[in-house]
């Protein structure tokens, strides 16, 4: 009896070994089964918060650059309107559009070898450019009770004096004479006619007749 049992398991152990071999592969399959299905749903998980950063990096841009576009239009009126001020502070009235027409322009000889150029603004009629070694002006004709031809920067302090035979500009702010003597070819004219016929002094005595 005891010899059946014993060629009974001898018999049986082959067919265990084979099982439990069998055993290890399923075990193996069935864990890496499980692992795949959970790993899918970690990486969509991971896409989705991609997208949806993406989506939302948009909508920043677009809430930073619509207060950039409303300072550039503010900036642009402001620009406008500045423009428009100064425009009109330009401006000329029509006795002062008189004075300019006879103003001198081109390059003028002055006295000591000095030279001031005056040349008319196309952009601005009636203004004019006043420069020299060492100095230039913007200037605008301004009226006088004597005839005298008169330009003046404001802000510059600097005045341009124009009469019949020569012209010359001063620097109010600090009173200074910038060029005398200036004559244009149509000053040089007047200035010979004065010399030839000097008109007669008030303090001279007359002539007994």
């Amino acid at each position: 009896m005891k010899f059946l049992i014993a060629s009974a398991l001898m018999l049986l152990a082959p067919a265990l070994a084979l099982a439990q071999t069998d055993a290890k592969p399923a075990a193996k399959s069935e864990t890496k089964a499980a692992a795949k299905p959970a790993a899918k749903p970690a990486a969509k998980s991971e896409a989705k918060s991609a997208k949806s950063s993406e989506k939302a990096a948009p909508k920043k841009a677009v809430a930073k650059s619509e207060p950039t576009s409303s300072r550039t239009q503010l900036k642009s009126a402001t620009n406008q309107v500045a423009a428009g001020i100064i425009a009109a502070e330009a401006a000329l009235s029509p006795a002062e559009l008189a004075i300019a027409d006879r103003v001198h322009t081109g390059r003028i000889p002055c006295e000591l070898g000095a030279f001031v150029t005056v040349t008319a603004e196309p952009a601005s009629p009636g203004h004019f450019h006043v420069e020299g070694k060492g100095f230039k002006y913007f200037m605008s004709p301004v009226a006088t009770t004597t005839g005298t031809v008169r330009l003046e920067d404001q802000k510059g302090g600097a005045v341009w004096l124009q009469i019949g035979n020569k012209s010359m500009l001063m620097n109010q702010k600090v009173g200074q004479r910038l060029a005398d003597e200036c004559m244009s070819p149509e000053q040089q004219l007047v200035a010979e006619a004065i010399k030839k016929n000097p008109p007669v002094s008030v303090l001279e005595p007359m002539s007994a007749k």
